[in-house]
């Protein structure tokens, strides 16, 4: 499979061995074999060539929900949001910027003594000091640090974790994976003062973005409206149009149009992006306090020693919006087909037909399952606009219909695909981003599902960040994915 697929993040590139291996095996395996790939904001099936499937621009019809209602509340440890997101406090005069930590001040060190050489499969560990732009040392935590060690001749690269120790220091710890030269690339991403503000706008803001209906009568004349979660945001808290997810649920709301009725809605797309922050929180989140690596605070250390076939799937033209989907390829020789497809509503895009904003939960509910099924979900990059209980909403549809779907086949493998870093703003950002991976986790934690960390993938190589991460990214994603499937 290559990068054009938009497949789910892989963290640890495989050698070539492995890959020769892994993808003998995959096509051994999946010769008149299916695999199901669904994502909320991919939705990814593969399939018999064999197998009769309705067109998928067309709305399906309703089916019914399943019986048994278990599977649709949330681990215990997933309904309090309050321990599972925590964070270190700010000070309340956190708008200062000069008070505010600054890259070009704070340093770090190695824990102990530097060593000639160190051993592979071990571990380098480092403190790393917060200041702010006068140079005082920080006395408190909350700054979003990304560590990195990189390996410049191989290519490589692993990211380390950062341990808040919430007095201004926090302990860097890096796994040494490979052997030759490594390098700790620090970065500090938004300091505590910036995370205030990103944590205010997710708490006392409904949303920070609006979207667009488009109702269209039968002569053909449009109107359009404001459309959003809540009516309260419409813009027409009195008169609005209701509108409920017959599988999950939930609930999506358009200002009453002037005159067409609410059943004409033929079409979605994004509208504006609000302004949510004062000029002084604004300051701590522009370009160049933001995204900035520390200057280099230990030399280079030495770790001591010790041909790949990819699918070719062709994509077919299914006259729809490329951004949206649906999307569909075939790789005719191993019989397989894929299809793509997106999340409904919230969801940022170009003007897209309603009838092809399926839900997640819909869309599970329509697959038989199997050990030959794959489903891959990507989850949550349109919903770092929204306080988090949106997103613990949608999770808790998807988690039942996956719940539901584990029942009925078992050897069904289900694939979660954490939210990669390349956000930098109040609309989307990282910090928003590790948040929303750790609802991820735990809302899926007792279920048998794999996970692709994408958020660690992202964070491992000297790359630039990008919410689409480059080919090489998704072509280490791709092989992750397919150690699942045909594992050596």
């Amino acid at each position: 499979m290559t990068s054009s697929l938009a497949l789910p993040d892989s963290i640890h590139p495989m050698s070539s061995k492995q890959l020769q291996a892994s993808t003998d095996l995959f096509i051994k395996q999946f010769k008149l074999h299916k695999i199901v790939i669904v994502g909320s904001v991919i939705a990814i099936w593969i399939l018999y060539t064999r197998v009769s499937w309705p067109d998928s621009a067309v709305p399906l019809s309703p089916r019914p929900r399943p019986a048994q209602k278990s599977s649709g509340s949330l681990p215990q440890e997933f309904s309090d949001l309050t321990r599972l997101l925590h964070w270190p406090l700010t000070p309340e005069d956190g708008e200062d910027l000069l008070a505010s930590t600054s890259s070009e001040t704070s340093t770090y060190h190695l824990r102990g003594p530097a060593q000639a050489s160190y051993v592979l499969e071990g571990y380098l560990e480092a403190i790393l000091v917060a200041r702010d732009h006068r140079g005082r040392p920080k006395t408190h935590g909350g700054d979003l640090f990304r560590a990195q060690l990189l390996g410049p001749d191989l290519k490589a690269g692993v990211p380390g974790n950062v341990q808040d120790l919430e007095n201004g220091t926090y302990l860097l710890s890096f796994p040494l994976f490979w052997s030759g030269q490594a390098q700790v690339q620090v970065r500090l991403i938004h300091s505590s003062e910036a995370v205030g503000v990103l944590r205010r706008i997710w708490r006392d803001q409904w949303a920070t973005v609006d979207f667009m209906g488009y109702f269209r009568g039968p002569t053909g004349y449009e109107e359009i409206v404001t459309c959003n979660i809540n009516p309260l945001l419409t813009g027409e808290e009195e008169s609005t149009c209701h509108y409920r997810d017959e599988d999950s649920g939930e609930l999506w709301f358009c200002a009453r149009p002037p005159t067409l009725p609410c059943d004409s809605l033929v079409g979605h797309s994004s509208g504006r992006y609000w302004n949510v922050t004062t000029p002084q929180e604004e300051a701590l989140l522009l370009w160049n306090v933001t995204d900035k690596v520390l200057p280099q605070g230990i030399s280079p250390i030495w770790v001591a020693t010790e041909s790949n076939r990819s699918l070719a799937l062709k994509p077919l033209d299914l006259h729809a919006t490329y951004q949206t989907g649906p999307l569909m390829a075939v790789e005719t020789t191993r019989n397989i087909v894929l299809h793509w497809r997106a999340h409904g509503w919230p969801l940022r895009s170009l003007r897209t037909p309603v009838a092809s904003l399926h839900s997640v939960v819909q869309e599970l509910g329509g697959l038989a399952g199997g050990p030959h099924t794959v489903v891959v979900l990507g989850l949550g990059a349109h919903f770092t606009t929204f306080p988090p209980s949106i997103f613990v909403q949608r999770l808790a549809g998807i988690r039942a219909a996956v719940a539901a779907l584990l029942a009925r086949e078992p050897h069904t493998l289900v694939v979660i695909k954490l939210a990669n870093t390349g956000y930098k703003s109040v609309y989307g950002s990282d910090w928003f981003t590790l948040q929303v991976n750790r609802l991820l986790r735990a809302a899926f934690a007792d279920l048998r599902v794999a996970f692709v960390d994408a958020w660690e993938m992202t964070s491992s190589l000297a790359l630039p960040d990008s919410i689409h991460p480059v080919r090489l990214i998704v072509q280490n994603e791709v092989h992750f994915l397919l150690s699942f499937i045909c594992p050596t």
